[in-house]
């Protein structure tokens, strides 16, 4: 059988195994880490005061779409007794984030599950960096985007899918707190949606939206 091709990424600070079953981790994607820090009132940045604590640091977190697990290791590392949870709807996914939950030494519960379909708890936070890539966008590079699983890159409608399948499973699930990752072109249609559906927009940082009820 032919070994998975494995590589190495850093993610705050800190270096996450990555293969072809997993997305690689990105900068933009520190910031829902950092959003998440300064909603427990934790500094997230040398110098930079934190804003008054919404949340106790013991909360439930669930990261949905986990991939490599590497905003769920984070933050069970920087937030210690907060309860992290991790999905993904991939199998192999999950396999590379328990490597990587036990390289880094993170007590992180993972669980295979179609976004929340398959959570039984109902979550404080939810989390969620999902596919998002509209495969019609003129600028990406297909071919560099080649190299990271699709399911984990692309959604229907216009990207937003995925999106607004979990913004629906929030809502009904009563969950008060949402952060998601998405291209800056797509916010307007996501807090547009987001708000008919009885959440209000708190904070934008770049590709990061925080919503509560």
């Amino acid at each position: 059988m032919k070994e998975t091709l494995q590589n190495k990424q850093d993610f705050y600070g800190r270096d996450y195994i990555v293969t072809p079953d997993v997305l690689i981790p990105r900068p933009e994607t520190e910031m829902m880490v950092d959003a998440i820090l300064n909603l427990i009132g934790k500094p997230f940045l040398p110098g930079v005061k934190p804003s008054e604590p919404k949340l106790p640091e013991d909360i439930t977190i669930l990261d949905v779409g986990t991939g490599s697990g590497c905003i769920a290791i984070t933050l069970k590392q920087l937030l210690p007794q907060a309860k992290v949870i991790a999905t993904d709807i991939s199998d192999k996914a999950l396999i590379v984030a328990k490597k990587n939950a036990v390289n880094l030494e993170a007590e992180v519960e993972f669980l295979q599950s179609d976004l929340l379909d398959g959570v039984k708890i109902k979550p404080d936070l939810v989390a969620a960096n999902l596919p998002y890539v509209d495969e019609s966008w003129d600028w990406i590079d297909k071919e560099a985007l080649s190299k990271e699983p699709a399911l984990a890159l692309y959604a229907d409608n216009g990207g937003l899918e995925l999106i607004y399948k979990l913004i629906d499973q929030v809502v009904e699930r009563g969950v008060k707190h949402l952060i998601l990752e998405a291209d800056p072109c797509q916010h307007a249609r996501i807090i547009d949606y987001a708000k008919k559906k009885g959440l209000t927009l708190r904070e934008t940082r770049g590709f990061i939206l925080y919503f509560s009820e």
